[in-house]
């Protein structure tokens, strides 16, 4: 509901209870779905009226129908006429060995139905008919769109139901995934129009300054602190809010033109009144329209997408490429025998036949594709299905632009790996195992190479759901030597079920390593997976240390913060293990492979920006939505955190204090002695405490800012106070019957009451009933009143007679509750902040919309308060499963042990615009130190125990540098710890020289840690050296 507006009262009896059953049913949608409601945008609500037909269950069928069903699609029809067989199981997620001689569609039906209640998934096993296909046709009273997902069809399919999708209306889409190649393909129809084309909402940037002139030039800053704005030449904007230029606001949207990070030109605004203050300018999307070619013209007059220029002859040779691949499956009834050269040859001169390209065709891209198009790979039906799942959700939304209309994905690369290239008929032949489609591509023997492999996978959140389910369908580490262990801190919560595949609603609040596992082995029952409940980080080092990297042969880091990358990282280069890292942000992601001395090391992330801002801004002069709800932050942690906290803690122990300066012990006393006088006894009294609240916050402070600083107030002659970024607030009046206002006292009234540990009551028309009885006394400003306008002044001063007179007073009132038997032990509840709870999302939206309009500010609806508030990364099902399938295909090549560099592929896609790049990782960086050449991979190594097993000491290090590279170790660290340092007197020296290594980080507060990276300087250093050197590894006993 929009902050500010105002409605009646609500309606008696049972619709006012519809009505909140409604709303709360939004607000579970919200939670469960606001991840991707932050990369949908507003087109995500007609997701539950929409009906896609998935036609062929296997690897890349279940990719596009689990990814619309956990996206929450209104009606999901599967489709497939064959039986399961164990082959499918190579790739078919969906299906358990029960189901092996059952229908596919419903074997599919009943996993996919479990995955989210609120889809309709229904299967249907008949003829792709005219009269079944009308049923998917666009209803002309509505806008919503329906769309038919072909994979696994012939050509002849594909044309004729392509065709009257497009007479008809009907989204159209193929999806193929062949061996190590795939296919898509995309009709929207002959006038598709594309409602919101780009990612994120609109940009926005705060007015500080129009001028007079032709053209204007308008000033303004970001939305998110004093950063610039975000425009481009050409956008169209709108303005709204603006004081004095009151002409523009309501205008036609104009264009801009960019003349730095905070000015931009517009039209003529000479006749325009002088601008006074305020104002907001958008930018406006205009919807686009898309045509598209039905199927048969757009086969023979191919527009496909590529990623850049080069990548086009090699897109056009698969075009026609899977074209051939049609006609000899059509001849033969079969695809082509896996390195069947008479087959690829035959499929080769199909494909010569076509000629359906301008260009000269790759024949060895078409011979490649055809040797293993007989082959099933789980990671290539992610990377496909993904994608088509992404396309028929821009149908269904109207947010991105379609894919116009063919892409090409291919991982031929694959083939060239040393071993994969001497396969044989023979190898690749087919053993009645699930694992035959894997087998077609890379042969049997390299079957149990996977099996063998002990992989960690760091992570078991999206991207690790992803990577886990592909571990399983691949038969990694499913052999008697292997073993895959997955550790993750986290539950699994509500938001996590509509991207998280292997969740279930009855897995809420479980571990997710423990539930993800489980799910592996019902995946797969031959993969040995262990579940682990840690961090990997500097405080587990001693179980993931040198023993446990130094046995696998590969990680996988599904993480989602810098530091946690960062550190993953650093093990992987101490103990030389490969690491594949995979990220992503809405429809973006990117995998990175770190190879031991063949690739460069990944290195630091870029930092995010800091995001936080002056307390002063946040109190007194907030121009932004994120400085209010900052400030709402900051509320809710000291309304109902940290005084329940403090309570506790002088309950338990009231000389606590004693420890704090006095100022800071003052502080928090005052805050334990307002929170016993304001103890509740039922809720009407929270309420009550609500409204005071809200008078003191919205109402008084700020009249008493305007009484201290009037808004005509000049700092000196003809300089406004209230000025450029000091906009001047207005203070707010209570009204019962505003939304906003009643929404904050509810919130409020709840927080306090779970607070003190009564029951809260969600009863509206009572609380206006209480809200209307409390009679506040008028507001009467402090004269000499300071407010404190520059940081770190408003430190409480110190009062010894008043501390030791107000702890006096609690400790009497401390005894009396104790001995009166009125005090639970604890006796409030601390609420920390989660930015999944409703409620506490509730009290930060009304909070900060509150100061908002007070000053001005363009209010923020609850989903982007949640998303600024909680720091919450936009993400989708679609992204992380093709950011996981990628990442897959790299473990082939680490599994190979392939030592090609032209083999590896780091990959950056946006399915908002079907963009997917993969190129060459850069290979390992090389500098010179002391006279000689270093790989960044290179490293000094050195077992730090003495002949009697004990830790070396720094002298015996020293010793050891000199007498193995013959350097003179001047300064050697551990970190920011100098464990020697010969500057210092002859003294300190020798005591440095005597301790062991790992006393100073002792000393330091460092974990215990059975391998140190240790930095140092040396005399034989040229002045030219840049900070770069061999690190130095101390391997401890």
């Amino acid at each position: 509901m929009a902050a500010g507006r105002h409605r009646g009262p609500p309606v008696p009896g049972g619709r006012a209870c519809a009505a909140g059953g409604a709303a709360m049913a939004d607000i579970s949608e919200e939670g469960l779905y606001s991840r991707q409601l932050y990369v949908l945008g507003c087109g995500a609500r007609r997701l539950s009226g929409a009906a896609v037909l998935v036609s062929g269950l296997r690897g890349t069928g279940a990719q596009v129908a689990a990814a619309l069903v956990l996206a929450g699609t209104g009606r999901v029809v599967l489709h497939d006429r064959g039986e399961a067989s164990v082959a499918d199981r190579a790739q078919q997620f969906l299906l358990r060995e029960s189901d092996i001689g059952q229908n596919r569609a419903e074997a599919s039906r009943r996993a996919l139905a479990e995955l989210n209640p609120r889809v309709a998934v229904v299967a249907y096993t008949g003829e792709l008919s005219e009269a079944f296909l009308t049923s998917f046709r666009q209803s002309p009273f509505t806008a919503q769109a329906h769309v038919v997902v072909l994979t696994e069809s012939p050509l002849e399919e594909q044309i004729r139901i392509g065709d009257f999708c497009h007479a008809q209306g009907i989204c159209f889409i193929v999806a193929d995934a062949k061996g190590l190649a795939g296919q898509l393909f995309c009709d929207f129809g002959g006038r598709f129009i594309v409602n919101d084309p780009a990612e994120g909402e609109p940009v926005c940037a705060a007015v500080k300054h129009i001028s007079k002139g032709n053209p204007g030039i308008v000033t303004c800053t970001g939305m998110e602190g004093s950063r610039g704005h975000l425009f481009s030449d050409g956008d169209l904007v709108t303005f709204s809010g603006v004081e004095g230029m009151t002409e523009l606001n309501g205008q036609e949207p104009v264009p801009v033109r960019v003349m730095d990070a905070f000015r931009l030109k517009i039209g003529d605004t000479r006749s325009f009144s002088r601008y006074r203050c305020r104002g907001l300018v958008s930018q406006v999307r205009l919807p686009q329209v898309h045509y598209h070619k039905p199927l048969s013209q757009a086969l023979a007059e191919p527009k496909i997408q590529v990623a850049n220029p080069e990548e086009l002859p090699r897109s056009r040779s698969l075009h026609a490429a899977f074209q051939a691949l049609h006609s000899f499956r059509e001849e033969h009834g079969r695809l082509p025998q896996p390195r069947a050269l008479a087959d690829a040859e035959q499929v080769l001169e199909l494909a010569r036949s076509l000629a359906v390209q301008p260009g000269p065709l790759d024949e060895d891209v078409v011979r490649a594709f055809a040797s293993v198009s007989a082959g099933d790979l789980c990671p290539v039906a992610a990377v496909v299905g993904a994608m088509a799942a992404q396309e028929a959700l821009k149908a269904i939304t109207g947010k991105f632009l379609p894919l116009d209309q063919w892409l090409y994905f291919d991982a031929l690369e694959c083939l060239a790996l040393e071993g994969v290239t001497q396969l044989t008929e023979e190898d690749c032949a087919p053993r009645g195992s699930r694992y035959d489609g894997q087998i077609a591509v890379f042969g049997a023997a390299f079957q149990e190479l996977l099996g063998r492999q002990k992989y960690l996978v760091v992570g078991a959140g999206a991207i690790g759901c992803e990577l886990l389910k592909n571990f399983a369908m691949m038969g990694l580490a499913a052999g008697p030597e292997g073993d895959l262990t997955v550790t993750d801190m986290d539950t699994v919560a509500l938001s996590n079920l509509h991207r998280q595949l292997l969740y279930r609603s009855a897995d809420i609040s479980k571990p997710k390593s423990v539930v993800a596992a489980a799910a592996v082995r019902r995946m797969n029952p031959d993969v040995r997976v262990t579940a682990h409940q840690n961090q990997v980080g500097p405080a587990t080092e001693m179980l993931y240390g040198d023993d446990f990297f130094r046995c696998l042969d590969g990680v996988a880091s599904a993480l989602d913060t810098l530091e946690a990358r960062a550190y993953l990282e650093s093990c992987c280069f101490r103990y030389l293990t490969p690491l594949l890292d995979s990220g992503t942000e809405g429809p973006r992601g990117n995998v990175l492979a770190m190879v031991p001395h063949l690739t460069k090391l990944l290195g630091p992330a870029a930092a995010p920006e800091d995001d936080t801002f002056p307390l002063c801004t946040l109190r007194y002069f907030p121009h932004t939505i994120q400085h209010t709800l900052q400030w709402a932050r900051d509320e809710f942690e000291g309304l109902f955190q940290l005084p329940a906290e403090h309570v506790n803690r002088f309950m338990e122990d009231p000389a606590f204090p004693e420890q704090l300066p006095t100022g800071k012990a003052l502080e928090v006393l005052e805050q334990v002695r307002r929170s016993l006088q304001e103890r509740p006894r039922d809720w009407r009294d929270c309420v009550r405490w609500a409204r005071r609240h809200w008078q003191s916050c919205y109402h008084d402070a700020i009249a008493q800012l305007l009484h201290t600083f009037p808004p005509e107030h000049e700092v000196r002659p003809g300089v406004l106070f209230w000025a450029w970024d000091r906009t001047c607030p207005h203070p707010l009046i209570f009204n019962p019957d505003n939304d906003t206002h009643l929404e904050y006292i509810m919130a409020a009234a709840h927080l306090f009451a779970q607070s003190h540990k009564l029951p809260p009551c969600s009863d509206r028309a009572s609380a206006q009933t209480v809200l209307r009885s409390v009679v506040l006394p008028p507001f009467v400003p402090q004269e000499g009143f300071q407010i404190h306008l520059a940081e770190g002044q408003e430190e409480v001063p110190a009062d010894d007679e008043r501390l030791e007179e107000l702890t006096r007073d609690l400790v009497q009132q401390r005894q009396e509750l104790i001995e009166g038997e009125k005090a639970q032990v604890p006796l409030m509840e601390p609420i920390h902040f989660e930015k999944d709870n409703d409620i506490h999302i509730d009290f930060i939206t009304a909070a900060s919309n509150l100061r908002a309009e007070s000053y001005g500010i363009p209010a923020a609806n609850r989903l982007m308060s949640k998303r600024i508030t909680g720091r919450i990364v936009p993400a989708i099902i679609t992204t992380t499963a093709a950011v996981a399938g990628l990442a897959c295909l790299e473990v082939y090549k680490l599994v190979w042990g392939c030592r090609d560099l032209s083999c590896y592929r780091n990959s950056n896609f946006c399915l908002s615009d079907c963009l997917l790049l993969r190129v060459q990782p850069l290979p390992s960086s090389i500098y010179w130190y002391c006279g000689r050449e270093w790989s960044c991979w290179d490293r000094l190594e050195m077992r730090a125990v003495s002949t009697d097993g004990q830790e070396m000491t720094v002298q015996n290090v020293l010793d050891w540098m000199q007498r193995t590279h013959g350097w003179t170790v001047t300064m050697l660290l551990h970190g920011n710890t100098v464990l020697y340092d010969s500057g210092e007197d002859e003294a300190i020296r020798a005591m440095m020289r005597k301790q062991r290594l790992s006393e100073n980080l002792e000393d330091a507060g460092e974990p215990q840690q059975r391998v140190l990276k240790l930095e140092y300087v040396c005399e034989e250093e040229d002045a030219e050296t840049e900070d770069t050197r061999p690190p130095l590894l101390c391997f401890l006993p």
